[in-house]
């Protein structure tokens, strides 16, 4: 793909969607009774030195499943699996910012794409269909049709594996300057013309440049996976742009009823994936998981 097949495409695509006659958008959805399932990001999980210690405070916490990293060892996931009868909801790719898909250089590309065909791989083998991928970044040394461009690129060359072992790739909205509004994402995603190709929701990191809810009903069945993170405005504007991550779940910015029901309307059911600091004592990662439930119940 070059340049200017990215702005034919980007224009005729946005059009469709604006006319509400691509798959999913004229759709009238009648909600769904809600069937949504606990999730806990790796990271959350500040406690245990071992893949098994971690999976063990998971389900102490109450939580139904653990999004487990990329790279790990693969034999001791699916161990800790076994023994705490927790499956992996989706996997993070490891190292998608180290090598990023919309660099320059070409080696650095190719190295994202083994790693994400790793990643695959690694959920395939843990029995799960998502795989969570931040597809680029747009900055100073790379423009938002390079990025757009190169990533659509890298991402087609790890497409026939993801729909070989029927496994997503969900690409995650970040502060990564790129796909900032859900217009854009949805048209990003349909290019592939492919169901193995979706999105990740972040409900918190969205709120500095969008409402979730507003997202959530336009990406609709594109949306493979949702995290719950929370933010807050108030603090972000007084202590900065990544201060506003400081807070617990409901007690910042995002209209959690809302984003229910936005979920909803679009009929989602599946996993919804903590991704919340506070997990470093069994206390905190129980009260990470009692909110989820209150979210979810909101």
């Amino acid at each position: 793909m070059n340049r200017r097949e990215f702005a034919r495409n980007t224009v005729m695509a946005s059009a469709v969607i604006a006319a509400g006659t691509l798959p999913g958008i004229s759709e009238v959805l009648q909600p769904a009774s809600r069937n949504l399932k606990k999730g806990v990001m790796w990271g959350s999980i500040a406690m245990g030195k071992t893949i098994m210690e971690k999976f063990k405070f998971a389900k102490d916490a109450g939580f139904d499943g653990v999004e487990a990293m990329s790279h790990l060892n693969r034999a001791e996931v699916l161990k800790a699996m076994e023994v705490t009868g927790l499956p992996v909801t989706s996997v993070c790719g490891e190292l998608h910012w180290k090598y990023l898909l919309s660099d320059p250089d070409a080696s650095v590309r190719d190295q994202g794409v083994t790693a994400l065909k790793l990643a695959l791989q690694d959920a395939s083998a843990y029995g799960t269909d998502a795989v969570l991928l931040v597809p680029g970044r747009v900055s100073d040394t790379v423009s938002y049709d390079e990025c757009w461009v190169r990533s659509t690129d890298e991402i087609r060359k790890a497409l026939p594996l993801a729909e070989k072992l029927q496994v997503k790739i969900a690409i995650e909205n970040v502060w990564n300057n790129f796909l900032l509004s859900p217009m854009e994402a949805a048209t990003y995603v349909d290019q592939f013309k492919s169901p193995y190709i979706g999105f990740y929701f972040d409900c918190g990191n969205i709120l500095a440049y969008g409402w979730p809810e507003q997202w959530i009903k336009i990406l609709k069945q594109r949306i493979t996976r949702v995290h719950i993170k929370e933010y807050s405005k108030k603090i972000a504007d007084k202590q900065g742009k990544g201060a506003g991550f400081g807070v617990k779940l409901m007690e910042g910015d995002v209209n959690w009823a809302a984003v229910m029901k936005s979920l909803d309307d679009i009929g989602y059911q599946g996993w919804t994936t903590i991704e919340q600091p506070g997990g470093d004592t069994p206390e905190g990662l129980a009260d990470l998981c009692d909110r989820l439930k209150r979210i979810q119940n909101s």
